[in-house]
């Protein structure tokens, strides 16, 4: 397991272009107030929830991508996959294991489905507190476009 948060950290934090100022301003803006999520988790949002532990909360968005599109989240805010420390081992555990079992749950375990976690403006991260989105129902082709070619 520290292994793998290692190989996280280190894939995620050489973050080598900077943001946009634009983007900058609105993110700060975003993590000085709470985020949408910490309604859903405290129960002062009515979101349907569909999983929860003591770790994380999962529920359907509010624009759903695919037919089953889930957003697994954990309880303590912390903004991005950037910010993770050691001691988040077991919360991103549970993030991955609630999809697993929400996948399974769904029937999208042996058809296929996506995981996906948004980090800073080039992935489109628009909400900062992390959060992973399990998606599934349909064909959901590749990531991006495929059209990058190596100069």
């Amino acid at each position: 397991m520290k292994s793998f948060i290692i190989l996280l950290l280190t894939i995620c934090c050489f973050n080598v272009f900077s943001q946009s100022k634009e983007y900058e301003a609105k993110k700060k803006a975003k993590i000085s107030a709470p985020s949408p999520f910490e309604a859903i988790i405290s129960g002062d949002k009515m979101d349907e929830i569909v999983y929860q532990d003591e770790y994380v909360v999962a529920f359907v968005p509010i624009r759903k991508q695919a037919p089953v599109h889930l957003l697994i989240v954990p309880k303590k805010r912390v903004y991005s996959l950037n910010e993770i420390q050691p001691s988040d081992e077991a919360m991103l555990a549970h993030l991955l294991l609630a999809a697993k079992k929400l996948a399974k749950d769904n029937g999208i375990d042996q058809t296929g489905y996506r995981v996906s976690m948004n980090t800073n403006e080039d992935a489109g991260q628009s909400v900062f507190h992390l959060h992973l989105h399990l998606l599934g129902g349909i064909p959901l082709g590749p990531i991006v476009d495929q059209t990058y070619k190596e100069k």
